[in-house]
């Protein structure tokens, strides 16, 4: 956005207001595609890319591996960590595309109250297309076997949270992928020119 401010003669001076950063969070349950398809929007849109699965505690992802769900209490310590490394992001200057799995609309609150720009686009998919997926995962943590209590888990976004598109996430990666960039880019454009 350009402001234009008079000088006082019939000279003015453009100013340039910077752009205001972005946070896209790509959610949905595990194997849904959330990270590669931020990996993807960040490629695209020039972001910074963090994936929320690399900041859990060892103990965590033992405990998930051994097939039993984070409680609330454990997601505490990994969402403060998530939301200490977005402010940290913030303050450099950087637009993020996260990939967060999103399942409380109490912890997406969370996010509401940093500086960005939020959006969130979530995956919406067929479990028995997901379980698929993540049976052909090689080296993660989660058990395939979770994946019911994280469909269980989910909570679809409220009324009250607008900021939050669907998307079918069953289609073909770069159907999905394409989709959620171009809404982003529509996203960046509108609050670049508010």
């Amino acid at each position: 956005m350009q402001l234009v401010m008079p000088t006082g003669g019939s000279h003015m001076i453009k100013l340039t207001q910077p752009s205001r950063l972005r946070l896209f969070i790509v959610m949905g349950v595990s194997g849904s595609g959330k990270s590669t398809l931020a990996k993807k929007m960040a490629e695209e849109l020039a972001l910074t890319f963090i994936d929320a699965d690399d900041f859990h505690s060892e103990q965590a992802k033992k405990h998930m591996a051994d097939n039993k769900p984070l409680t609330d209490e454990m997601r505490i310590p990994w969402l403060t960590t998530i939301i200490a490394k977005l402010n940290c992001l913030h303050q450099q200057g950087k637009s993020v595309a996260l990939a967060y799995s999103g399942l409380k609309s109490a912890h997406r609150d969370l996010f509401r109250t940093l500086p960005f720009y939020c959006h969130f686009f979530y995956l919406i998919g067929d479990q028995a297309v997901i379980a698929k997926r993540i049976s052909q995962r090689e080296n993660h943590f989660f058990s395939p076997a979770l994946l019911a209590s994280q469909f269980a888990a989910m909570e679809s976004p409220l009324l009250r949270e607008q900021d939050i598109s669907s998307v079918n996430s069953d289609r073909p990666f770069l159907l999905v992928a394409d989709e959620i960039n171009k809404l982003a880019q529509l996203i960046t454009r509108k609050i670049n020119n508010a």
